[in-house]
Formats: structure tokens, sequence, C-alpha cells
């Protein structure tokens, strides 16, 4: 009798405490947070991607600029084969076989071709779940190499990439390669940038900062060199000699402290702004897309078109560019980028 009740306690009891268990440890799950949750391998990996950490240098930006624009050149849907060869050679560059960062993809379709965005991610330390993200895009416009839009952006992309691997930071940086920001793609559904931006807000991702590098190699003294969207006349100097950071309402802050790091780490002059969102040439690149979603985001430029006749042109080519004060520009970047990911040294 009593074994018989022992045994029907232990069929009540067995079920309901596996239950208890599985239930607290759903509790637990749920309420530890995703950043808590660290590959394992981390700190081997960061070593490893550490041991190909490069300062800002003009030969590698350089040797980015000739294999995009020589050695590939026009890159698009048109020109699907060039495209996904670019995409390649930047996940091979960016990856663990080279500069040593894991890669992730961010693949959609487009008329029933295949194109991705490329994500590489350095975590963070205390600020871990903060997000700075520095992004360029790999495509160009048909009939053109794209030497400055968008070469010296990718370029830059990749430079800054290395300088930083396996160097920790309080906030976490991705270095993000978008396609399709050129037309007919550029400010729909298929530019490369709003659909990553969108997975971002998704995803609930918190995003402190965003840096647009696109057309960031083209200088010149000349007076009169430097043209002024409508609108915006008398905001920009008469030369084509300085580097613009453009924002909106909500970026001002990060604006202005890229704007005053970039003066204090380089020689060439800095302008930033915050601008009608509307006005001519304020949301020409991937920033735009991370306005959309209320982010803060900041687009780093020589102002393209506005002092560069070879804009959209099959004279877009590497020999126009000034590699001199590209190499300039972005370790001046690099500096703006570590000041944003590093809040407690302000």
């Amino acid at each position: 009798m009593k074994q018989g009740k022992l045994i029907r306690t232990l069929l009540v009891a067995l079920p309901a405490g596996l239950f208890i268990l599985g239930f607290g440890a759903m509790v637990m799950s749920t309420m530890t947070s995703p950043e808590s949750i660290v590959d394992p391998n981390e700190k081997i990996r960061l070593e490893a991607a550490s041991l190909h950490r490069k300062p800002v240098n003009r030969d590698d930006l350089e040797q980015y600029l000739n294999t995009l624009c020589v050695k590939i050149g026009e890159r698009n849907l048109k020109t699907p084969e060039a495209l996904e060869k670019t995409a390649i050679w930047l996940e091979s560059t960016l990856g663990s076989g080279n500069i040593g960062y894991p890669i992730k993809r961010q693949i959609y379709e487009v008329n029933g071709k295949t194109v991705r965005n490329l994500i590489a991610e350095l975590p963070g330390t205390t600020r871990r779940e903060e997000i700075v993200v520095i992004g360029a895009h790999y495509d160009t416009v048909p009939n053109c190499p794209g030497a400055n839009d968008n070469g010296t952006g990718v370029a830059g992309l990749l430079a800054l990439a290395r300088a930083f691997a396996g160097e920790q930071q309080e906030r976490t940086l991705r270095f993000v390669a978008f396609v399709n920001e050129e037309p007919p793609y550029f400010h729909t559904e298929d530019m490369g940038s709003v659909r990553y931006a969108k997975k971002c807000k998704i995803d609930g991702d918190k995003i402190v900062a965003m840096l647009a590098l696109d057309s960031i190699g083209y200088f010149t003294d000349e007076p009169g060199s430097q043209s002024v969207p409508e609108g915006l006349e008398g905001s920009f100097p008469d030369a084509g000699n300085f580097l613009a950071f453009v924002g909106d309402p909500n970026s001002r802050f990060i604006v202005d402290s890229a704007k005053a790091t970039f003066a204090n780490a380089s020689e060439i002059p800095a302008l930033g702004g915050v601008f009608p969102t509307d006005a001519q040439g304020v949301g020409w690149s991937d920033h735009w897309s991370f306005w959309q979603e209320g982010f803060p985001a900041v687009m780093v430029t020589d102002t393209a078109p506005f002092r560069y006749s070879h804009y959209h042109k099959p004279t877009d080519t590497v020999d126009r560019l000034d590699l001199e004060r590209l190499e300039d520009v972005v370790s001046g970047l690099k500096q703006v980028v570590n000041v944003w990911a590093n809040p407690s040294g302000l």
C-alpha cells in the first residue's frame, strides 16, 4: 500500500518538477539580454584580428581603389558579375582570412537577382549594446568606374576597419558595405541601406551614430571651384578644399562632434552643419536611410558634383583623386569614430 502511494506521488511530482524546471529556465532565458551572450571564442578571435591591425595609410587606400576601379570597374545590377565580384572581394578582405572580422550578409532579391549588404562587427566592452555604424556603398552608376563615387568611401571603410581590427572600444562598431545606393534604387525599398536601417529598427538595435562615407577624395584650392546647392548660398567656402559633415536636426550633436574632432586631427578644413533635409544634395547618400528610421546619422563628403566635374561619368578614375589628402581625411575620420565609440573619454 505504501509502495503504491509512493509510486503515485512520484508520478505526479516528477512531471510537475520537470515543468517547474523548464518554466524557470525559460524565464531566465527571457530575462537574459542578448548582449550578455558572448562568443566563447571572441577573445581569441579578436587577438588574431589584432595581428592585421594597421594605421590608415596611402598605400592601402590606393590598392583598394585600384582593385575596385581598375581591376573591377563599373559595378551595378547592369553588370551583375562585377557587382558580385565586388561583394566577394569585400567579404574576403574584411573577413577572417584577412582583416579578421566575422562577416554577416543581409541578402535580398531585386528583379530576380540576389544582392547583399555586408556587415563586419567589432563588439564593444562597457557599452556593448550601443552601436556606431560606419557605412559606404560599393555600387556605381552605369558606365562609370566610380573612383570617387564611391571607391573612396569603400577604401576608407576598409582602412578604418583595419585600423580598429581586434581593438575593442566601449561601444560596438559596425562596418557596413551597402549595395544599390545609386539610381534606379536610390531612395527606394531596394536601396541597400534602406533595407539595413529598417532591419536595425525592427531588431531594436541601439544605433547611437551612423557615418556615411561618400565621395571623400577630390580636393582643389582653385578659387571658384566650389559650387553651392540651391537654397544654401553662403554656407560654403569658395574653393573645394574642405570636407563637409552633413546632418539633420536629430543628428546635430554628432555633426558638431565630428566637425570638432576632425578639425583637431586634420589639416583639411572641416565644414559641418544641420541642413534642410529636402535641400539639394543633403540626403544624397546612405545616411538618409537612417534618418528615415529616426537614427542620428551624418554624411561625410567632399560634396561630389558641387566641385567634381567627373561625377557619375566614365572619367571618374583614380588619377583624378588627391590620394595624399584622402589619407589625411581617413586618418581624421579614424579619430571621429574613436571619439564616438568611447563616450567616457569625452
